[in-house]
């Protein structure tokens, strides 16, 4: 018997907050990468980890907010716990692989394409594992085709929010290639959703695992920490927001004292060519 799904349990509340939580996720991330282009090699490890954090956590928060609008009329939803955060530590692995990629390679040829496919089928592989912890009196069954158009959609918008990030420019780029990807991401989870259908048993026997009301909260620490976190990084890192290199002019370096301010001699008029004594001529005009 086949399953009555319906992922808009609470209408409009589920899809705009999961795509906020993309969005939150994907806007710390990409900044992050940004600013690890910008710094020294010791420092880079540590903003592209925080960078690829970012982006699998809200990533993941996006997929199971949404996932609190998923229903089957027929019988109650649970979750293996195990099975939930795991595929957490899928999805920010696998972007971390793409990130890194791209942070020492550089966004452009053969590091984008690489760093966008790894990236991209993170965050598929998040989804899928994170559907595959459901616990409900049947199985669920996907169609190919649509899986397949999902993954797409997840590598090319790995593939873009990579390239936005290599460009190391202002706040407000970033802000709407985050809008890009947490559209790109939402529009994979529900790609993906779509594919779904679920044969139900018929046993009537009680689900087992957590239900979606007990993986709320935890849910909510990590994008609330980011929150926080991406405040106080824009807040005292002013490079951050501007995405601009720590370069300081020379005058301002410290160790080299600033060069006093020499006045230009001014600019003196052309003289006029002397004239040798053969060429000194009468004034007076000649007559002939």
């Amino acid at each position: 018997m086949q399953g009555t799904i319906d992922g808009f349990s609470y209408g409009l509340v589920t899809p705009l907050v999961a795509y906020v939580m993309a969005c939150l996720g994907g806007a710390l991330g990409l900044r992050c990468t940004t600013r690890s282009m910008l710094v020294s090699q010791s420092w880079r490890p540590g903003w592209l980890a925080l960078g690829s954090a970012a982006i699998g956590s809200g990533i993941w928060t996006m997929h199971f907010v949404a996932m609190m609008g998923f229903t089957v009329k027929e019988t109650p939803i649970h979750y293996d716990r195990a099975m939930t955060f795991a595929s957490l530590a899928v999805a920010i692995v696998m972007v971390g692989v793409g990130i890194f990629i791209v942070g020492y390679k550089g966004a452009s040829g053969a590091a984008l394409f690489t760093g966008g496919t790894i990236t991209g089928l993170g965050i598929a592989s998040m989804h899928y594992l994170g559907m595959a912890g459901i616990q409900l009196d049947g199985r669920l069954e996907y169609n190919t085709l649509t899986v397949a158009v999902s993954v797409v959609i997840a590598m090319a918008a790995a593939t873009a929010a990579l390239w936005s990030a290599g460009q190391v420019r202002g706040l407000m780029w970033s802000v709407g290639a985050s809008l890009v990807m947490g559209l790109a991401v939402s529009g994979m989870h529900y790609t993906g959703m779509a594919a779904l259908s679920v044969h139900l048993h018929g046993t009537e026997a009680p689900a087992t695992g957590d239900s979606p009301a007990a993986l709320l909260a935890p849910m909510l620490i990590g994008p609330l920490a980011f929150l926080l976190l991406a405040g106080v990084v824009v807040l005292f890192d002013p490079k951050m927001v501007m995405g601009r290199p720590t370069v300081a002019p020379v005058e301002q370096k410290p160790g080299v004292p600033a060069h006093a301010t020499v006045p230009r001699p001014a600019r003196r008029p052309p003289q006029r060519p002397r004239r040798t004594a053969g060429n000194r001529g009468s004034r007076t005009p000649q007559n002939h």
